[in-house]
């Protein structure tokens, strides 16, 4: 699945490039929206990410392109590839930028790990 966002003077930080917190919530609504598509009728929360490493500076007028891959499923978690590439001037283009697993546990009503292929 890809995705797109652009870099808007509200997400930037003191020094004029995209503010960390800002491009992690990103990658993580985005990551949401496809597990919850992978699974429908199903519940969950994001319980880590691999590792975080800002690449690149990112600033105001990028365009972002999120690209996100589904890489392991377990009984109650799924994991989820998201690289982030320039999609716009001032970097090379398709260049990668950020890239993360992140992964999701499938939880019933109470907020309990649950199987993913029993979650109803």
């Amino acid at each position: 699945m890809e995705h797109y966002k652009i870099v808007l003077p509200e997400d930037l930080n003191d020094y004029g490039s995209l503010f960390g917190g800002t491009l992690l919530k990103w990658v993580d609504e985005i990551a949401y929206i496809r597990v919850s598509l992978d699974f429908p009728g199903r519940h969950f929360v994001t319980i880590g990410l691999d590792s975080v490493e800002f690449r690149h500076r990112i600033e105001k007028g990028q365009i972002l392109r999120f690209v996100c891959e589904k890489t392991r499923v377990g009984t109650t978690s799924v994991t989820y590839n998201v690289s982030v590439y320039a999609a716009r001037y001032s970097i090379e283009i398709n260049k990668v930028l950020f890239e993360s697993n992140i992964t999701f546990v499938c939880v019933d009503a109470d907020g309990s790990k649950q199987s993913i292929l029993g979650a109803s």
